[in-house]
């Protein structure tokens, strides 16, 4: 009885292999070791490598021996490990999950879950005749998220960057950038990395510098490399990446909060008794039929630049300073 605690845990870590073995692409024992040790599960390398072997001498897993490392995959036929099985509705959420996560996720931990990805794919993609699977896979044709702007395509970012980005912020390790920022200017710098944001097509890095105690936001399309230090760092308990946003640091404010008011015509402000610009939104008729608006908001280019898309129909715009949030 007393080697039944072993023998689970050895059967776990089996399992927790077989479903990071992927299909497509090989993997080497020293990814997988890094991924378990990841997800909690502390063994040393050459535990994994005896594992593997064993594995890959019971299972259809190739093992390419033709150099080291050695890489490890399924064969292309063989029905892959799937634990637990995943029903329909899963395999749905999976699929749109893996589209809409791609870029926020560490590299590493989306490898991981390559073995769901892939089970949810061949669920979908069900037998002939499946009536279930078939309504499924008509899903995400009957759904939309929508530009609330002009849309554009997504800025190209350099091979390698989003995954040594998002590994560094994932370990809390100092990254080393080159990066050529708006202007042209091109410099070598050293930065704690903080958040990673999506903002329509744009991911931005949330980061100090070196020998600074601010934050900035740093387009990822313009690093031209990036590399994962070896020295880490503790993560600063005065930040919130929630907070960040809210001061409206992503539309390039500083957090200085407003009074705002304006006079806006009334079918171009019909949208603000639906979705009002904050909680203590305060709309009235004026005598001339304008709607009379104020609400208290963070000052940025990005209301500016959301003001002046109403053109003349906004008028009498003024700005009074109010004292920080609380």
């Amino acid at each position: 009885m007393a080697r039944r605690p072993e023998t689970l845990q050895a059967v776990l870590l089996a399992v927790e292999l077989l479903r990071r073995i992927p299909r497509g692409r090989k993997v080497t024992a020293g990814e997988l070791h890094a991924q378990l040790r990841d997800a909690g599960f502390e063994r040393d390398l050459r535990t994994i490598q005896r594992q593997l072997d064993v594995l890959s001498s019971h299972f259809e897993i190739e093992r390419d021996d033709r150099s080291k490392p050695y890489g490890y995959r399924w064969l292309e036929r063989a029905q892959s490990l799937a634990v637990p099985h995943l029903t329909a509705q899963q395999s749905l959420l999976l699929q749109l999950a893996e589209e809409h996560l791609r870029n926020l996720l560490p590299a590493h931990l989306l490898q991981s879950l390559d073995g769901f990805f892939m089970q949810a794919r061949r669920n979908l993609a069900g037998p002939a005749g499946d009536e279930q699977a078939r309504l499924l896979r008509q899903w995400p044709a009957k759904v939309r998220v929508v530009a609330t702007s002009q849309p554009l395509l997504p800025p190209r970012i350099r091979a390698g960057v989003l995954e040594q980005v998002s590994e560094a912020l994932y370990a809390n390790r100092w990254l080393h950038l080159d990066y050529r920022n708006a202007e042209g200017r091109h410099r070598r710098i050293d930065v704690m990395p903080l958040g990673l944001a999506q903002q329509g097509p744009r991911l931005y890095l949330v980061c100090r510098f070196r020998g600074f105690d601010n934050e900035r936001s740093l387009a990822l399309h313009r690093i031209l490399s990036a590399e994962v230090s070896t020295l880490g760092f503790e993560r600063p308990s005065d930040f919130d990446l929630q907070r960040y946003d809210d001061d409206g640091r992503f539309g390039f404010g500083e957090g200085a909060r407003v009074r705002l008011s304006f006079a806006i015509e009334p079918v171009a402000g019909q949208h603000l008794r639906e979705t009002p610009l904050s909680h203590d939104q305060t709309l009235s008729e004026g005598g001339d039929g304008w709607l009379q608006v104020s609400a208290t908001v963070v000052d940025s280019a990005m209301l500016q630049w959301w003001l002046r898309g109403f053109g003349d129909d906004v008028r009498e715009i003024r700005r009074a300073a109010v004292g920080p949030r609380s």
